[in-house]
């Protein structure tokens, strides 16, 4: 490397590096053609790759017929169960769903009033984290992005479990179920420190409260005053219920999979798992469609013009606006074709809640790019399909309405979702045969001699 004295230095070492990496690590597209190789493990006409079974859900968005995709209106299945008549049974009934809906994911059934009582105390005692875990895996090392503190500290958390490696179905749903019950505390307390040591803020630290609720706690334990209302931890519970599972084949969950195919740890799986979720392509897309959204309200300047706003989004998927990633995001699905029934669902209490906010104009141009995508994608890309609105682009609006957090978005997700990892994690480890999930890739990469030191150029 050179130094000050007019030499390369670090970045200029590493920007050739870089260099000779990308000389070396093109790889022609019409490999993937020759060899039938299922690029992100899709099928040519865009289903997924068969690579496993699994009865804890589905996601239904097409029918085939004659070798040929049909769209569908959506539906999601828990355990059997439309999550849509899982909702609407437990909001008629007036009482919170999260819990039960976890008890439906890793059981198979819905609980007795009984086993309810039972399972939300057992929830309730294993909140609790294990001693000074805040102070030394959290405050110690504050992270600027909470998923990566959150994946952290499951990590740590095998190093405080007194029998973290034992493979006896008591033993890995224990393991299960305090790490569904002590997500939402890891993420509370991650997004404390990040305002204290990033953001200048004053340190609140609050433990979680017997006899809340998942979504009570979260609120309580998050906001510096403790106060949150009936709606909105009601709402919040709706959507902990609407994330917490989505098939075995989503990024994370097969992360999950794949991980525990190897016979590794609880914690190493789920950190997997976390580390997925955050990519913007996956849970992280929350926080992209909001980011997107402040875009589109600081340069188009008449929400309600259609004809200014379709040429916003055209530049969007050009390349030329926005982060110029060329994704609408909150569009779109790889299942789901003419609805999401978790954005449906949303998208009805998000319309209540901005008409209650004073909010229901910008509730209008979340509903205006919606409308308005699928032309302007068959006008840029020169393609006609059918595209829906997926759950991203009305969570972070509820979440925002809801005050809570950007930063809060995805973790969020995570804590949903947690319920959905350990149930697929359980499920391959006692289900799979003791096989490891090994898929198989073409090397094309020409042959070459070695050369000695002396005879490289």
């Amino acid at each position: 490397m050179q130094n000050e004295n007019g030499k390369q230095g670090v970045d200029g070492f590493i920007q050739s590096l870089c260099e000779t990496e990308r000389k070396n690590n093109v790889i022609d597209l019409k490999y993937y053609s020759r060899y039938d190789v299922k690029r992100g493990l899709r099928n040519a006409d865009g289903t997924g790759v068969m690579a496993g079974v699994t009865r804890i859900g589905n996601v239904l968005g097409y029918y085939m017929q004659d070798g040929e995709r049909i769209p569908a209106e959506g539906r999601l299945i828990y355990r059997g169960i439309n999550v849509s008549d899982l909702i609407e049974g437990f909001v008629g009934e007036g009482r919170f769903g999260f819990e039960e809906t976890t008890y439906l994911l890793l059981f198979g059934q819905l609980p007795t009033r009984s086993q309810l009582a039972d399972f939300e105390e057992l929830l309730s005692e294993y909140r609790t984290l294990p001693d000074r875990f805040t102070e030394d895996m959290i405050l110690s090392a504050p992270s600027h992005d909470v998923m990566n503190k959150l994946a952290r500290s499951v990590l740590a958390l095998y190093s405080y479990d007194e029998n973290p490696e034992e493979r006896t179905l008591q033993n890995e749903m224990r393991q299960a179920l305090q790490l569904i019950a002590r997500c939402p505390v890891i993420a509370a307390h991650a997004h404390a420190a990040k305002l204290h040591y990033f953001d200048n803020e004053s340190l609140y630290l609050h433990r979680p409260q017997e006899g809340l609720s998942t979504a009570e706690n979260f609120l309580y334990s998050v906001r510096h005053d403790k106060q949150f209302t009936e709606d909105e931890a009601r709402l919040l519970d709706l959507c902990l219920v609407l994330h917490a599972e989505h098939g075995g084949g989503n990024n994370s969950a097969f992360a999950c999979r794949v991980l525990s195919s190897s016979g590794t740890d609880i914690y190493s799986s789920i950190a997997a798992a976390i580390g997925s979720l955050k990519g913007p392509r996956h849970g992280g897309a929350n926080k992209k469609v909001m980011e997107m959204f402040g875009y589109i309200e600081e340069n188009v300047h008449n929400w309600r013009d259609d004809g200014e706003l379709r040429d916003y989004l055209s530049k969007m998927l050009k390349k030329e606006a926005g982060d110029r990633s060329g994704l609408i995001y909150g569009m779109g699905h790889a299942i789901y074709t003419m609805s999401d029934p978790r954005a449906v669902i949303l998208k009805k209490f998000a319309k209540r809640l901005a008409e209650q906010k004073g909010m229901l104009e910008e509730f209008e141009l979340f509903e205006s790019v919606e409308r308005l995508t699928p032309e302007v994608f068959a006008e840029v890309k020169g393609e006609e399909k059918v595209m829906c609105a997926n759950v991203d682009m009305y969570s972070g609006l509820v979440y925002k309405m809801m005050g809570i957090p950007t930063a809060l978005y995805t973790p969020l997700f995570a804590v949903a979702r947690m319920v959905g990892w350990c149930a697929h994690r359980v499920e391959e480890v006692y289900n799979s045969a003791g096989r490891i999930m090994r898929p198989a890739y073409k090397a094309v990469a020409p042959n070459q001699p070695f050369l000695s030191l002396d005879e490289r150029q």
